[in-house]
């Protein structure tokens, strides 16, 4: 190659590379302390990829103290993909947490995974194994099916529903530890959320996304240990929190409500520390005013109110016969 008074450029690449080579890993000189700062904040196929490459990194990923396995970083969203994805995931997992520094605790374990029963088996051995030989503090499932909802028939949420009841049977110890639980698009029968509740002890935060019972179907929730709650449904006619002593926040998506419900679409219960709570409505109008000074007069100690109801009637009316007027701390309301 020639530069614009024509000498050649003589291109040394041996030389080059030599000199590359023994330039310095700058990232493999930072302290461990503060590499593991750095990996725990991405997914953690990333940092296992990334420390390969280095001998003085290959093991830190024993010591990850935060973790998140999920079937994203290896899944191009093809069907085939995406259930080889998912496999990938089940013995990603149990490389990653049998092979552990075990003096290192476990802040933070989360799996998001597919449905799939051998797969979901597999990653719940694996995690049951993790809880029952190291220090593990909080633990999550995040649990999504391989179509959308958009694009699932009622027999394709039936089904998922029927999976999900199938992988707890199985696999009970996995939900016994969970502290946090995200379920999507799924039907189930009418005593089958109450069930899961039952089986998951431990639960501290519960997330449930196009999940419902059928058409009309009403939903009651009690747990000695909520403290977080968030439900998106379309088909529940009424969300009922009867008994939540510890539940702090809540947020409910509802698009469903049907004008001639003579019923407002949630009912609060026991709940002494509730402080914080959103209602979202996205659905169809509805002629029937909520009036918040009924619907909440269980509610003491609310701190932020957040609503969202579009076109929606909201009926604020003798808020101060429910909380002391300066308990209310936030009120935001979204016009349509």
């Amino acid at each position: 190659m020639k530069n614009k008074n024509g000498r050649r450029w003589r291109i040394k690449l041996g030389r080059e590379k030599a000199v590359a080579a023994a330039a310095p890993d700058r990232l493999s000189e930072l302290p461990n302390d503060l590499l593991l700062n750095i990996l725990e904040r991405v997914d953690t196929i990333d940092p296992v990829k990334t420390c390969i490459l280095s001998k003085q990194m290959l093991k830190l990923p024993a010591m990850l103290s935060q973790m998140l396995i999920s079937i994203d970083s290896f899944s191009t969203f093809s069907t085939g993909s995406v259930l080889r994805a998912n496999r990938a995931v089940a013995r990603v997992t149990d490389t990653i947490l049998s092979t552990r520094n075990l003096e290192v605790t476990i802040r933070r374990l989360k799996i998001r995974f597919i449905l799939k029963l051998h797969d979901a088996r597999s990653i719940a051995e694996s995690f049951v194994h993790a809880m029952a030989t190291q220090k593990v503090g909080s633990a999550e499932f995040e649990i999504i099916t391989d179509q959308t909802f958009n694009n699932s028939s009622p027999d394709d949420l039936v089904h998922s529903g029927k999976q999900l009841n199938t992988f707890l049977r199985a696999c009970p110890d996995a939900f016994a530890g969970l502290t946090r639980l995200w379920l999507r698009n799924m039907r189930f029968g009418e005593l089958d959320i109450p069930n899961i509740l039952g089986v998951c002890k431990c639960l501290e935060a519960l997330r449930s996304s196009n999940c419902d019972s059928g058409a009309n179907s009403v939903l009651q929730v009690e747990h000695a240990q909520l403290v977080d709650l968030h439900i998106d449904y379309r088909d529940f006619e009424r969300v009922e929190l009867v008994c939540l002593p510890k539940l702090q926040l809540v947020c409910f998506v509802f698009n469903n409500w049907a004008s001639s419900s003579y019923k407002d679409p949630m009912h609060f219960g026991f709940v002494p520390q509730l402080s914080k709570l959103s209602l979202i409505r996205t659905g169809i109008y509805s002629d029937k005013p909520l009036e918040l000074s009924q619907l909440l007069a269980n509610v003491p100690s609310l701190e932020d109110l957040h609503l969202d109801f579009r076109s929606e009637k909201v009926l604020i009316t003798h808020l101060n016969h429910i909380w002391h007027p300066h308990t209310i701390m936030g009120l935001i309301m979204v016009p349509y």
